[in-house]
């Protein structure tokens, strides 16, 4: 007689159990999808980073490369009405700079530019993949130059030959992750250190343009500290405009 009460109270609990456990694990199971779908959804806001170069420009001989050197000024030191023709807004102004697989040294974000892209496309493309930043580029170039891929550095000849553009990205925005991450650090640099980090002369003579431009060439205000605003587009394209007596740099 024990026994079948006791089968019966624990017949009776499940009957009662049974039903929430199922609730539980339908409502876990929603959980779990609405946290892959805000992965898969996060994921796809992650431009994956171009590979291979069926889309590769190229003139003559060169590989055609496109660049910049992304900017912006020191947060705890911005005066937006401080106007970048004033010489000390140089102890002000930063440079990213990247890092790369098997190399210490640091260099500035570029990449091919390829047939689907304007080169100034090609170059916030760049900066967005490797260093993960969005920002205003200056329509101006900062110049371009010839030179060697570095694993081609060896080679006699043309052989790994590149014919790159430079141009100035105002920081807008920093982003968190970005594409290519897990091979390219990134590190704000003064901008008056840069120089002694530079590894090639085309790095620091687009350098040096940079410095030109900002101080003589446009009529910029100071750029502000990236705001990380929502916005999906990796630039804005600002054309240039050489005021009379401003130095020409292309």
């Amino acid at each position: 007689m024990l026994a079948s009460v006791t089968r019966r109270s624990w017949s009776w609990r499940c009957s009662w159990i049974s039903p929430l456990e199922v609730l539980v694990e339908i409502r876990k199971t929603e959980l779990s999808s609405q946290e892959n779908m805000a992965s898969s959804s996060s994921a796809a806001d992650m431009v994956c980073t171009r590979q291979g170069r069926d889309r590769q420009r190229y003139e003559g001989c060169y590989r055609l490369v496109s660049g910049c050197i992304p900017y912006m000024l020191k947060e705890d030191d911005v005066d937006n009405s401080c106007s970048l023709k004033d010489d000390h807004v140089l102890d002000k102004l930063q440079v990213l700079m990247i890092s790369t697989p098997k190399r210490r040294d640091l260099i500035f974000p570029k990449g091919g530019w390829e047939d689907d892209e304007s080169v100034e496309e090609a170059a916030c493309r760049e900066a967005f993949e490797e260093a993960g930043v969005k920002g205003i580029i200056n329509g101006a170039p900062l110049g371009e130059w010839i030179f060697k891929s570095k694993s081609k550095q060896s080679s006699c000849g043309q052989e790994g030959a590149c014919k790159g553009f430079m141009f100035a990205l105002q920081v807008t925005e920093l982003l968190e992750s970005w594409p290519e991450q897990i091979t390219h650090g990134r590190r704000w640099v003064p901008v008056r250190e840069v120089d002694g980090l530079c590894r090639y002369d085309w790095m620091r003579e687009a350098l040096d343009k940079l410095k030109e431009q900002l101080l003589f060439g446009s009529n910029f205000s100071a750029p502000p500290s990236p705001e990380l605003p929502d916005s999906s587009s990796l630039c804005m394209v600002v054309s240039p405009a050489v005021p009379q007596g401003a130095v020409a740099l292309c």
